[in-house]
């Protein structure tokens, strides 16, 4: 099965830093196979078969400590999780000079369209839509200063999400579909 594993706070204002090829030994260290990194936010998508999300996530951790000496969450998706979520996006949403998008990946914790709920949404600036395991979000540019999601960072509820641009999410998207295509093919190529 191919995973991506999101990792939340590294290489982030100068803190947590992480060199990506080191983390790639760390993954394949830890019994993942065919790892590849995508940028510099820690995002690594790599195979493994016999491992629940929350098995998966607690040794990846557990081998980012040892390694690093951080205490960083991982969360895990597969590829048909992170299909159903492309699926839903909107294909003009972007994260360009007019519109930021963005995807939040929620923890197990807070996974339930309830959550919006706790969200200062603002109807007349943000747009935002639930898909099982995320929550995707959108507002102009030049709204962006006045979303009700800027007083989401920071809170509680923020802890326990990792957001990557929408931007990001389609790259990642991509990169899961190559890796389950070359998977049978003995490896996947190193992305930077």
């Amino acid at each position: 099965m191919i995973y991506i594993a999101l990792l939340r706070g590294i290489n982030v204002g100068g803190n947590n830093k992480v060199d990506m090829k080191l983390l790639k030994q760390t993954f394949e260290k830890a019994g993942m196979n065919h790892v590849t990194t995508y940028i510099n936010s820690g995002n690594i998508i790599f195979s493994s078969e016999g491992m629940s999300h929350q098995e998966l996530a607690d040794k990846l951790e557990q081998a980012i400590a040892a390694d690093f000496g951080l205490n960083i969450r991982v969360l895990i998706r597969n590829l048909p999780e992170i299909r159903e979520v492309i699926s839903v996006l909107p294909e003009h949403w972007t994260n360009d000079a007019q519109m930021k998008g963005d995807v939040l990946f929620l923890w197990d914790e807070i996974n339930d369209r309830s959550v919006l709920d706790q969200i200062p949404v603002k109807p007349e600036i943000d747009t935002v839509i639930f898909v099982s395991g995320t929550i995707l979000y959108s507002v102009s540019k030049a709204n962006a200063s006045r979303s009700g999601l800027i007083k989401l960072v920071g809170t509680k509820l923020y802890q326990h999400m990792t957001v990557r641009n929408v931007n990001t999410a389609r790259k990642i998207y991509t990169l899961m579909q190559a890796a389950e295509q070359e998977e049978g093919l003995g490896g996947i190529r190193e992305n930077k």
